[in-house]
């Protein structure tokens, strides 16, 4: 199985990126927007993080062949 790094560094860079802008708008005054930004960050790599299980998931029903 190959790794794919190019992912682990998408998603470090989409935790700066939110977390930088959470901290912006939390010093501006706009903690619903700062929260809803951080949501927005989690279901985006929560959606990465899926669609890799779902191949994880594929590959071993397919190496067991429990179709």
């Amino acid at each position: 199985m190959i790794m794919n790094v190019d992912l682990i560094f998408k998603i470090a860079a989409i935790g700066i990126v939110v977390a930088v802008l959470n901290q912006v708008l939390i010093r501006a005054g706009r903690e619903e927007q700062a929260m809803m930004t951080t949501l927005v960050g989690i279901v985006v790599v929560l959606t990465m993080v899926i669609n890799l299980i779902n191949n994880l998931f594929d590959t071993v029903k397919t190496m067991f062949q429990l179709y």
